[in-house]
């Protein structure tokens, strides 16, 4: 979460709050530490990592927040930071995807009582109201806005993109039953469908599908997502999805399943297609298959994602929430 973290920082510090960030150096597009950022070894196990908490620890008590956002914390030792000021707790999902995404039983055990004792703050109203939250924040892209290309016109869009983890949650074999349908029928113009990123996910590829199975930076696949006719975010488990307002923010129209807060963050044109509604999900492809409508489409995206969930946004209903929080202190 450490590019996404960024830029809520950022954003925070254009509009005059002071914010330091305490993280790790697991997320691939992790780069040099930024002046306002702290960087931590995560791994307890590790003697030299103790030597570099304690060289943190009392320039984060000297930093003096007034208010703390834990997000995603694994280390047990960060629970010392700021432990006597108001705290927040970002929470993403309303359960785990899957195994990999579940809490092992010991941070379970650890973590259980210091998050029950923070304030939730959720992405979507469906998290919300499963968890209890006090507050919710739009979720932005960890694209920074820098690093945004121009809307690609009509005639260089190609092809349909996966992207991220790819395991059984993004729902692969429903998507390439819809594929295969797609591409067997009269509105195929001849893409293909790439499936960008990691996972176990096991299924079979139709034809014109292909998997470029490996870690990346956005860097090295953005001209892929941004030329795209539509991406792919028909998951079976999902919370929200950062793949979602990370393809409207580059002008690609996401197509979204029913599941979680996916409906709940489309534009409003832009209709869910159920998990298991394989003849939807192929008429979605046909539709999309034609450049001019996923140009335009995207376009209108776009603009919803400036409007509802860009840095500036979020960090405006985010610096409220925050500032709430004082005024109870």
């Amino acid at each position: 979460m450490r590019p996404l973290a960024r830029i809520y920082c950022e954003s925070l510090m254009n509009v005059g709050v002071e914010t330091m960030l305490v993280t790790s150096d697991r997320h691939p597009s992790s780069g040099v530490a930024r002046p306002y950022e702290l960087v931590l070894d995560t791994r307890v196990k590790q003697l030299n990592s103790w030597a570099a908490f304690a060289k943190v620890l009392p320039l984060v008590r000297g930093f003096c927040p007034d208010v703390m956002v834990a997000e995603l914390v694994r280390d047990p030792r960060w629970m010392a930071l700021a432990p006597r000021v108001p705290r927040f707790e970002m929470v993403h999902d309303d359960k785990p995807h899957d195994a990999i995404h579940a809490r092992p039983a010991w941070e379970q055990a650890i973590f259980s009582r210091w998050s029950r004792s923070a304030s939730k703050i959720a992405f979507s109203k469906y998290v919300a109201e499963a968890i209890g939250a006090e507050a919710i924040i739009p979720l932005t892209s960890d694209l920074e806005q820098s690093g945004v290309p121009a809307l690609v016109e009509s005639s260089r869009r190609r092809d349909f993109v996966v992207v991220g983890r790819m395991h059984e949650y993004k729902n692969l074999d429903i998507c390439m039953e819809a594929w295969r349908m797609h591409t067997e029928g009269d509105a195929w113009r001849g893409d293909r469908l790439i499936l960008i990123g990691d996972g176990d996910w096991n299924g079979a590829l139709p034809e014109n599908a292909e998997w470029r199975r490996a870690r990346f930076q956005y860097r090295e696949v953005l001209d892929d997502i941004s030329h795209a006719k539509a991406s792919v975010v028909h998951y079976r488990q999902p919370s929200q999805s950062g793949v979602q307002v990370l393809s409207m923010q580059l002008g690609v129209t996401p197509i979204v399943s029913t599941a979680g807060a996916l409906p709940e963050m489309q534009p409003p044109a832009e209709q869910p297609v159920g998990i298991d509604d394989i003849y939807g999900l192929a008429r979605r492809f046909d539709e999309l298959a034609d450049p001019v409508l996923a140009a335009e489409r995207g376009a209108v995206c776009r603009a919803h994602y400036e409007k509802r969930y860009s840095a500036d946004a979020a960090a405006s209903v985010l610096q409220s929430v925050l500032a709430s929080a004082l005024q109870r202190k």
